[in-house]
């Protein structure tokens, strides 16, 4: 199938037919993100993204799932993409899943279209919320306030969109600051109430102004068993009911997934037996991490 540049995905949906619909993301300005640094955002033809939905259909016969690509696919026309929509469900009779990474700007810009997308059979947005913290948002150029990410959040819910949080364990560095990220992050998830929060470890990305940042001693990159401290001090703070959490990304060091509040003390005392071991061992080897 045709695709310009790198694939990007969430990890769920690695069986998902992949359609490309914009190159590179309508923000492109967060300092730990490289993902589409090499591309000038567009918005693709209808015509070459209906020539793509034929050809999948001649390959594939028919689908269950299709990921919208590429790193804000929601930006796009509201018109536009209610036609993509539409001519997929058309085409695949037995489709029932189409996700889309969204970007903060783009949902709140979208008000009352998100519902009308969701009609027209959007059924996943993966929101990358990286942290609650004001102070962090500001420095990794997130673009919006926490405020305004709990909004994008809500408005998506809302409009009966699945939604999936995605945040950054040791974006805000060690210390206060990982600890104040941290409960920030727990507690604006508890306020947007996704229905699964996906856990990645910060890894400096190559080219990207906050690999630089750590490349000239700027700033201190926070060791394995103070990522995982992040990731229990937010299973402490998570208030709501009925969370998927997902920690089984390759970034991170130690894989936890599991359902709060039902798996909240089994996943706690698997942190912290890894923590109190300090050993290495127990976590996975930085030649198996990545992003």
């Amino acid at each position: 199938m045709r695709y310009e540049g790198q694939v990007f995905r969430p990890f769920s949906e690695a069986n998902s037919y992949l359609l490309q619909c914009t190159i590179g993301c309508s923000h492109n300005k967060c300092t730990f993100c490289g993902m589409y640094k090499d591309r000038t955002y567009r918005v693709r033809s209808l015509d070459e993204i209906m020539t793509d939905i034929r050809m999948a259909k001649e390959h594939y016969g028919d689908l269950e799932k299709v990921f919208l690509c590429d790193g804000d696919a929601i930006a796009m026309e509201t018109p536009v993409l209610v036609e993509i929509l539409t001519t997929l469900y058309q085409t695949f009779p037995s489709l029932r899943h189409v996700g889309s990474y969204v970007g903060p700007q783009s949902t709140l810009a979208k008000g009352d279209d998100l519902a009308v997308l969701r009609s027209a059979g959007l059924t996943k947005a993966y929101l990358g919320v990286e942290s609650g913290d004001d102070e962090v948002l500001t420095a990794i150029k997130k673009g919006v306030t926490s405020q305004e990410m709990l909004q994008a959040g809500l408005n998506l819910a809302q409009a009966d969109i699945n939604l999936s949080s995605m945040v950054l364990l040791g974006i805000a560095g060690t210390g206060a600051a990982a600890r104040r990220h941290a409960e920030a992050t727990a507690e604006i998830t508890n306020l947007m109430k996704p229905r699964y929060l996906a856990a990645l470890t910060y890894t400096p990305v190559p080219g990207t102004v906050l690999f630089h940042s750590y490349e000239k001693g700027d700033r201190v990159l926070p060791d394995p068993f103070e990522t995982l401290d992040e990731m229990r001090t937010i299973f402490e703070n998570i208030t709501i009911d009925g969370l998927k959490f997902v920690g089984a990304h390759a970034s991170n060091y130690l894989p936890v997934s599991g359902e709060l509040q039902k798996d909240r003390a089994t996943m706690i005392e698997t942190v912290d037996a890894v923590i109190a071991s300090s050993d290495m061992r127990h976590l996975r080897s930085e030649g198996a991490r990545g992003l």
